[in-house]
């Protein structure tokens, strides 16, 4: 009899500790790869009952975003958890055991997915694993490597905030078979993702909310979680090599204006200055999609700074052009009453006329007429010449005036312009 109760009190004691094991809870809710109750059906005893999935989704980094192709590329952390009611089972009865985990194929797992995603790959690898605990709630974690749609308004480029949504919805449960609920609030989701945010790229995050929606399909309604992921552009790199360079641009050509207009530099610098402008106009084309509804202010920027600078060209060719019209021929004035050539023929008839007389006397005042003759004649010429020279310098001077006048009343304008435009510009870049 005591034999027996001994045997009895150990039978219990290794039935007991055959009990603490991971099989053994495995083995007592019918976990198998090919129960299909188990893997294929959705977990409740009344069907009427709604599945409630809660979920989080963690942005860690954000390894793309392209403008041109509208997509968001980031790394996200996606747990969901739900009640199997399954998969519940005692502690006490297992030595305490109350988490577990088991493969993935053996549970049914939520048909939840991304509503925008274009195409979606595992970080590393598949999670292969669930969490099980006693009181049959499910968890499950996977990060995956996103590529989604998203419309994006580059109106402020490169200053500017971009909004993405990623809506995680069932393409298969109806709101009356599954439900989706958040399962942290906004500032936590926020939080959270920024200490775990790795990128130091051109994004920065700058928070995460999220809304709860319904969709109508087929007389039903579908539930859907959409989480929006508010992202801000790092913009010094494009100052940078950008907006200060073409910047420059504009003031050298504001320099310009105090360079002499002789030989041509003026006109070839401010073609350079043009050449250079176009350049960077066909690296902003690469940049920016040709799609947008609006057309970016960075745009705006560099178009009005290249209009500027080719009509400050045409101006200056203007001024040049009036200028070189001093070396173009100029009519002799009116009332020209001797010329060089007549002041030789009169030197040739005053020896005529005294050839005939005597010596002497006579001919001392012969020569004094024919010097005071010739002294007239010089006379004559030297009024004709200055006479000549003075319209000349008239002439010349008025083009010379009027040149000079649309020039400074330009500057005036186009300092006046710049300084408009630029003052709009900012104010519109960050108001």
């Amino acid at each position: 009899m005591y034999l027996f109760c001994l045997f009895t009190a150990l039978l219990g004691i290794v039935q007991a500790l055959s009990n603490c094991s991971y099989q053994a809870v495995q083995e007592y809710l019918g976990l198998d790869k090919d129960n299909i109750k188990m893997t294929s059906l959705r977990p409740v005893f009344n069907w009427k009952t709604p599945t409630h999935v809660s979920a989080d989704l963690y942005i860690s980094s954000i390894t793309e975003v392209n403008a041109k192709a509208q997509t968001f590329s980031p790394l996200v952390y996606l747990e969901m958890g739900w009640v199997n009611e399954f998969t519940k089972w005692n502690p006490s009865d297992f030595c305490g055991i109350t988490v577990m985990s088991v493969p993935k194929e053996m549970l049914w797992i939520p048909d939840v997915i991304v509503m925008e995603s274009i195409r979606t790959e595992y970080s590393t690898q598949e999670a292969l694993f669930l969490k099980v605990k006693s009181t049959g709630i499910v968890a499950f974690v996977q990060a995956y490597i996103m590529t989604t749609a998203c419309k994006m308004d580059l109106f402020r480029f490169p200053f500017d905030t971009q909004s993405c949504t990623l809506t995680l919805h069932s393409t298969l449960h109806n709101i009356e078979e599954l439900r989706i609920d958040a399962y942290s609030n906004a500032s936590m989701l926020t939080l959270s993702s920024k200490q775990i945010f790795q990128n130091q790229g051109e994004w920065d995050l700058v928070c995460i909310n999220m809304s709860k929606t319904h969709i109508q399909s087929n007389g039903r309604q579908w539930d859907q979680l959409t989480y929006t992921i508010t992202i801000k552009r790092r913009p010094l790199l494009y100052v940078v090599i950008f907006l200060f360079p073409i910047l420059y641009f504009l003031v050298l050509d504001l320099t310009s204006f105090f360079i002499t207009d002789d030989g041509g530099e003026k006109i070839s610098f401010k073609v350079t200055l043009l050449l250079a402008i176009s350049v960077l106009l066909l690296i902003l084309h690469d940049m920016l999609p040709s799609t947008s509804d609006t057309l970016p202010l960075i745009g705006v920027y560099c178009s009005v700074i290249f209009t500027f600078t080719a009509v400050s060209l045409l101006e200056t060719i203007l001024v040049n052009f009036l200028k070189t019209r001093n070396a173009q021929a100029t009519p002799k004035p009116s009332g020209e009453t001797m010329t060089v050539p007549a002041l030789q023929n009169a030197g040739e008839r005053a020896p005529q006329s005294c050839s005939d007389m005597s010596t002497g006397n006579h001919g001392e005042l012969c020569s004094i007429t024919v010097l005071q003759q010739i002294i007239t004649e010089l006379q004559k010429a030297h009024q004709h010449l200055s006479a000549t020279e003075t319209f000349k310098q008239r002439k010349t001077s008025r083009w010379t005036e009027i040149a000079e006048k649309i020039d400074k009343t330009f500057f005036i304008i186009y300092v006046n312009g710049v300084m408009l435009f630029l003052q709009q510009i900012w104010q519109a870049w960050f108001s």
